[in-house]
């Protein structure tokens, strides 16, 4: 199914604007070029491949943050590793992702931030996910709220040290998490916001008017709500008492079911809705692989039964896969699959500034998309066009 031009017919579109019943999707040189309703006749360069089952097309879900999968982690700092990730990942209907750093001595994330820069601009093929960037979840955080970030290499907010690494990684960095709190900490949110970086609040004590002073300094994320920050108090709303109130920011949430309760999960959707939650996995090599013991940021992690923990029983990233977030979201919260795509595509599109070709179905965007069927389960992942994973 690797035709140039191509058209997906009999399947329910969940398009931009609308979700068409028994509708079609055409697809040319990587880019989709029409949707509709009802039968289409093929032009001559064309091939039109029926479905046999009661299929849905969405767009391919956006993981802003993921550090590994299959065993490889971001921080492997080799081409290969990352080869892993974006093979591994339209399995479970991930596109397109942000390659995530995590907490570690200077020189091991240089590494890691030089060898995504370099592979972003020369490494990409079609038929694997894309990677869109690079997210810098540390080292400038708060020691109080490191959860599974080691607490040795945690650094002050650096502009200059950011600058650096920046240029290192090409231009590459798309998000950083960060401790507004701590010393230099909203002037490094001013920095990034000039620079149409994400500034994600995360791994932070903050107070409530902490929050508040970062998201008017230009904050406009949140790092995986309800863990790893001060949380929501009668007298001291927090950094999730924030979140959950202002509008400015989107929340990540990890919806597997052992990060955040489903009724918190249930709550954050009630006060947020599908406008403000982005989907993400936060997940560690061990994904895809059995229970075991496996590494996150130099210190050993134990997968038993969908949990990742260390040694002292923190949860250290999760073994979540994006389909299941899809699933799960809707199971907690009762929202609709729309919602739900929003929150796994639109939202995190919109957030990195790619929604004019990612993030949704719609004539002239990438071609990237996944059909998943009653059960929820991916049957096929389409990157740029090019059959990326079968069921």
């Amino acid at each position: 199914m690797n035709a140039t031009a191509f058209i997906i017919e009999n399947v329910t579109v969940y398009a931009e604007q609308e979700t068409i019943q028994n509708g079609y999707i055409k697809v040319e040189n990587g880019e989709i070029k029409a949707i509709g309703r009802g039968d289409i006749r093929a032009e001559n360069h064309e091939v039109v491949y029926p479905t046999s089952e009661n299929l849905s097309l969405l767009p391919g879900m956006i993981d802003v943050h993921i550090h590994g999968v299959n065993g490889a982690d971001t921080m492997d700092a080799t081409p290969e590793a990352l080869d892993v990730m974006t093979e591994a990942l339209p399995r479970e209907g991930t596109t397109s992702f942000l390659a995530t750093t995590i907490t570690q001595d200077a020189h091991l994330l240089e590494k890691a931030i030089k060898n995504a820069g370099d592979y972003i601009h020369g490494n990409h093929r079609r038929g694997r996910a894309e990677v869109l960037g690079i997210h810098l979840e540390g080292p400038f955080l708060n020691a109080e709220r490191a959860g599974a970030q080691p607490p040795h290499a945690i650094l002050e907010p650096n502009i200059k040290l950011f600058k650096e690494w920046n240029e290192l990684a090409q231009g590459t960095i798309k998000l950083v998490t960060l401790a507004p709190e701590k010393d230099g900490g909203v002037e490094l949110v001013r920095y990034l916001s000039e620079q149409d970086i994400v500034a994600s609040i995360g791994h932070s004590d903050a107070t409530y008017a902490e929050v508040v002073e970062a998201v008017e300094y230009g904050a406009t994320h949140v790092t995986h709500l309800f863990n790893g920050m001060r949380g929501l108090h009668h007298r001291e709303p927090g950094v999730a008492g924030a979140a959950l109130l202002s509008k400015d920011l989107k929340a990540e949430i990890i919806a597997d079911g052992h990060h955040v309760r489903p009724e918190m999960i249930h709550l954050a959707y009630k006060q947020k809705s599908g406008e403000g939650i982005i989907l993400i996995t936060d997940a560690m090599r061990a994904k895809c692989l059995k229970n075991g013991r496996y590494e996150l940021g130099g210190q050993d992690v134990w997968v038993q039964d969908g949990k990742a923990l260390l040694k002292n029983g923190t949860l250290a990233g999760s073994v979540l896969s994006m389909n299941d977030a899809l699933r799960n979201i809707q199971d907690f919260t009762g929202c609709t699959l729309e919602s739900a795509i929003k929150m796994a595509a639109e939202n995190p599109a919109k957030q990195l500034g790619v929604y004019d070709r990612k993030g949704s179905i719609a004539a002239g965007k990438d071609a990237d998309f996944i059909l998943l069927n009653d059960d929820g389960d991916v049957v096929m992942t389409f990157c740029k066009g090019q059959l990326a994973y079968t069921k």
